[in-house]
């Protein structure tokens, strides 16, 4: 078997991709990510040379598989993960539905939070995934070992909502019958994890007669850390690395990936050891990874004492390097790979390719900050540096209806560049900017009048600045809105207190209709270039 060159460059996935499981079959690499509250669920890339990697599947795809409509932000699908044996493909996942708080009037109480583990497979990675078999609601994080004697186990971060606990109790393990689902015996907890805490990310390994599980610890902040403990015996007792975290950025604040952690290990045909991980990369000026969290990979060395370490780091690849250019021209019966949608297991309910051939149609839905069904499709935000262009062709006939062009983070965070009515039915275009400042802030800028016929729409991300502009469909030259926003504000780091902040920003469409009328957006086209300095 020969294999391509090995000469990532990361982040080999680029943009909110967290949480990678990583899995070789033959000559073939799959990497499974997170997708939160993004529909369909989980991305799956794939690879020949650890390298260069294309989008193949998103296999939770149905209504049967999965539905998030109530699911908070940043809940939904927690940390896939990917395995193969017997000739098919798991993948095993988590539902949050409730997250849940940590404190009760400034003491510390019980965190109740719902956590719904499933399992499907396929025979092919690209095909008809089954429909999902509940596994258990213990806590999140589940990953299957298939042991070298033919049994298979799952394994999961055990949750103990319990006032003055430790919320992250351990890694618990129960054999799985993988011909049914069905969980067999009592699970056991095989490690309890070490000082740094949040032990999570569960995955577990057997090489020369030992165990060695690997666990993310130290929260997914900038403490975040890979941390491996190994064992001559499943069920443990588990003795952690002599050297402390496997791989960590906790002590280096200048180093071009933060967050380091969550990973997962493959070995390639000639026997050596990549750990896929996820990372984050500031922005220079605000220290906020806009983009999320994001994947990288490295090359590993077992050492003559049985310890797993990291070998040489590939280069960091800057904000441009490879650029995106993309134009979305919606004349297909499916949705372009890069989008994807909210909660709803529904598309058609949002959004039509063959209502207007040529068109993206929007059906107006709810505010998009709901959490239920809104018609906002969006694509990930890979560079520091973007300019995105639209057309639209709508007809709002009063101010609770409007359609545009957003920058989104959840329902929080969001700037909506729209098209609405004033009350005596004149067009207008303005920007509505939801943002974790305070307690919370929803502004309107002021209204500007434009001309009917399709309306053409702008943004330019430069790091953290950001701006939006117009035109008429006939017009040449665009109109820049005064006002500047802060893109660093859609980011895991600008938050309102309390509340989950675990995926990245997006740029895309919507429409709303808040008088329940369903009034409709026509979308022609959506270009996404990743360019140089764009802001003036």
């Amino acid at each position: 078997m020969t294999s391509a060159p090995i000469n990532p460059v990361n982040p080999i996935l680029r943009g909110f991709n967290p949480d990678p499981s990583i899995v070789r079959v033959g000559e073939d690499y799959y990497i499974a990510t997170s997708t939160f509250e993004w529909y369909p669920g989980v991305q799956i890339h794939h690879s020949r040379d650890l390298t260069n990697w294309t989008l193949v599947a998103r296999p939770l795809a149905r209504a049967g598989q999965l539905d998030m409509r109530g699911n908070p932000d940043s809940c939904g699908v927690w940390a896939p993960d990917l395995s193969y044996k017997d000739a098919r493909f798991h993948l095993i996942f988590t539902d949050v539905k409730r997250y849940g708080r940590t404190t009760v009037d400034g003491a510390k109480g019980a965190s109740l939070r719902d956590f719904h583990n499933y399992w499907v497979s396929s025979e092919r990675i690209d095909g008809d995934w089954s429909d999902p078999v509940h596994l258990n609601s213990s806590g999140f994080d589940p990953a299957l070992f298939h042991d070298d004697d033919g049994r298979s186990w799952l394994l999961n971060m055990l949750w103990d909502h319990r006032p003055d606990r430790r919320r992250f109790a351990g890694i618990i393990a129960q054999e799985i019958d993988l011909r049914s689902g069905r969980l067999l015996g009592q699970r056991r907890t095989i490690f309890e994890g070490t000082a740094l805490g949040f032990t999570e990310g569960p995955h577990l390994y057997k090489r020369d007669g030992w165990y060695h599980l690997l666990v993310a610890e130290g929260g997914t902040e900038r403490g975040h850390a890979v941390v491996m403990a190994r064992s001559r015996s499943l069920f443990g007792p588990y003795e952690p690395h002599p050297d402390g975290p496997v791989l960590t950025a906790r002590q280096s604040p200048d180093a071009p990936l933060q967050r380091t952690g969550h990973g997962d290990l493959v070995e390639t045909p000639e026997g050596e050891t990549w750990m896929a991980y996820l990372c984050g990369r500031p922005l220079p000026g605000s220290d906020r990874c806009a983009l999320g969290r994001e994947t990288a990979i490295r090359r590993m060395q077992w050492g003559a004492d049985g310890w797993l370490r990291c070998a040489e780091e590939p280069p960091v690849t800057d904000d441009a390097t490879p650029p995106v250019v993309a134009r979305d021209l919606f004349d297909g019966p499916t949705l372009p790979d890069a989008f994807q949608w909210l909660r709803t297991p529904y598309p058609e309910q949002i959004f039509s390719l063959t209502a207007r051939p040529g068109h993206l149609r929007l059906f107006g839905r709810e505010t998009i900050g709901s959490h239920f069904t809104q018609a906002l499709v969006a694509r990930r935000q890979t560079g520091f540096r973007y300019d995105v262009q639209t057309l639209v062709d709508f007809a709002p006939e009063h101010f609770q209806q409007a359609a545009g062009l957003v920058c989104y983070y959840n329902s929080s965070k969001y700037l909506f560049l729209h098209l609405t009515a004033a009350d005596d039915g004149t067009r207008q275009i303005q920007v509505l900017s939801v943002l974790p400042i305070g307690e919370g802030q929803s502004l309107l800028t002021p209204a500007i009048p434009v001309p009917e016929g399709p309306i053409a729409m702008r943004v330019q991300v430069d790091h953290e600045a950001l701006r939006f502009a117009f035109r008429g469909e006939r017009e040449s030259d665009w109109t820049w809105l005064p006002e500047r926003f802060d893109a660093s504000l859609l980011s895991d780091e600008a938050t309102l207190p309390g509340l989950p902040n675990f995926t990245g920003s997006f740029v895309g469409i919507a429409c709303q209709d808040m008088a329940g009328t369903g009034r409709a957006a026509d979308f022609r086209h959506f270009d996404y270039v990743e360019t140089g300095d764009v802001v003036a």
